[in-house]
């Protein structure tokens, strides 16, 4: 069996093969607790190479330069500190589409596209106006927007930063979305038919993993129960006159109290997820 000397393949920067390296940077990960070590190197091999995984795993004994040796170093460091690969990358996929992404907003969660699964099966006859309440990226907004094309979409996003995410991902997608700088509805007077409100929805003190907690804690924690900024956003509904629809995201375990919060403002469950939840009037 064949030893392999971690320290030559660092440090010998002229005849690295693409194999080395990714035998090198499995193991980095996978030492610092990296369940998907694997794949993430692949990852990061491809975007760095800008090559497909085919023809990286076809050619695994060509070369890696010195410079781009540099890059994918210090981007399998950050990863072993369980940064997110979103981060990494600057961008992510949801529903089948790239997402710019920084660590000014949440990264998009797989679950989190049951939202649009949901929103789908209700048929609602095109057109009409949704607002995506706290927008982060804008993955929900400009996904409803891409899959209902004749819909008119508000993205409402209070923190700047997030904001800005937001805006480059409706040029980098070419939707014509409107992006409103709001604390939740406060700052619009436009009258809605569909609200996607994927709020910050984890107990304050809840234990969360090590890569959720590189992201930005206003984007996760939502009070004691998790639970405050739907409160708020169910007390500003009664501005609503056409609203027919409203979609959340909780954890199963806050389903009931969020039951009773949408009940509070004259809203009733309609269907519900392991995490989604869809209120009606």
């Amino acid at each position: 069996m064949i030893k392999l000397d971690l320290r030559k393949i660092v440090r010998s920067q002229n005849e690295v093969s693409r194999f080395d390296w990714l035998k090198y940077a499995e193991k980095k990960l996978s030492s610092a607790g990296i369940t998907t070590a694997r794949l993430d190197c692949l990852v990061i091999l491809e975007d760095t190479l800008n090559k497909n995984r085919t023809h990286i795993l076809a050619y695994q004994e060509s070369y890696i330069s010195p410079v781009v040796l540099n890059i994918l170093n210090r981007k399998i460091r950050r990863r072993s500190t369980h940064e997110p690969l979103a981060y990494i990358r600057g961008k992510c996929e949801f529903y089948g589409r790239e997402f710019l992404i920084n660590k000014h907003v949440l990264v998009p969660r797989p679950e989190s596209e049951t939202m649009i699964d949901l929103l789908k099966s209700l048929k609602i006859k095109q057109p009409f106006v949704l607002a995506d309440v706290g927008s982060g990226s804008g993955c929900l907004g400009i996904t409803a927007k891409l899959e209902f094309p004749n819909i008119t979409v508000d993205m409402l996003e209070l923190n700047d930063n997030a904001y800005k995410v937001c805006k480059k991902n409706k040029q980098h997608l070419g939707v014509d979305n409107s992006v409103i700088e709001s604390d939740l509805l406060e700052s619009t007077t436009s009258q809605y038919d569909v609200i996607l409100a994927n709020l910050p929805y984890v107990p304050d003190g809840y234990q969360i993993n090590q890569a959720a907690a590189m992201e930005p804690p206003i984007a996760i924690f939502g009070g004691l129960d998790g639970l405050d900024l739907y409160r708020k956003l169910f007390r500003q509904l009664s501005s609503q006159k056409h609203l027919k629809y409203v979609f959340t995201e909780s954890f199963p375990f806050q389903h009931q109290a969020l039951i009773d919060i949408a009940d509070s403002s004259g809203y009733r469950l309609l269907k519900s997820d392991a995490f989604i939840q869809v209120f009606t009037v």
